[in-house]
């Protein structure tokens, strides 16, 4: 079982798919039953869809966003 580097949960990825852009998505479930989302999308960034209401956006080029579920927003120039 894959495990959530943020959380450390264990999930299972319960479906996938390609939406209208191209972009690839999974759901997955955690071990404590929270379901999150995950975007790969074709221009090499990927974006996390919380089951908090939370969200993680990596460009694939050095930025990244994080938003907390409260909308508390952090972001980071230079990390893949």
């Amino acid at each position: 079982m894959p495990e959530n580097s943020y959380t450390g949960e264990q999930y299972d990825v319960t479906s996938r798919g390609v939406n209208d852009q191209g972009n690839s998505y999974d759901h997955r479930v955690s071990e404590s039953g929270a379901h999150s989302y995950h975007y790969s999308n074709s221009n090499g960034s990927y974006y996390y869809q919380n089951s908090d209401g939370s969200t993680y956006y990596n460009s694939g080029d050095g930025f990244s966003t994080y938003t907390s579920s409260s909308g508390y927003t952090t972001q980071n120039y230079g990390s893949k």
